[in-house]
């Protein structure tokens, strides 16, 4: 039977504001520093932070917070640049915490 529910997607925690559709997701095997995270190769309903350089497991890299365009809260974040070439892919992406986003038409 078709799933008439529509698409699978993740919404903030917080107020329920969709951000971010399954079909997006890249990996689940990320790790943010208050647990798992999945990257995401489009995410809505955001607004992105300042940019800043920041130290993560995997290097240098330049980085903004996203948060719910709805209500502030910061989900995760959007990787800007990549210092080491193993690492360019993550440009562009955006990482979201999976215990800051829900499921919703599962």
């Amino acid at each position: 039977m078709a799933d008439s529910t529509g698409p699978r997607i993740y919404s903030c925690f917080n107020c329920r504001n969709p951000v971010s559709r399954h079909d997006d997701i890249i990996s689940k095997a990320f790790q943010a520093s208050n647990g798992r995270a999945f990257l995401f190769s489009h995410a809505m309903n955001i607004v992105e932070g300042p940019k800043q350089d920041r130290h993560l497991i995997t290097g240098l890299h330049t980085i903004a917070d996203v948060s719910c365009s709805d209500c502030g809260q910061v989900l995760g974040w959007k990787y800007e640049r990549a210092y080491e070439d193993s690492q360019k892919y993550k440009e562009g992406k955006i990482v979201l915490e999976k215990f800051k986003i829900v499921k919703e038409n599962w």
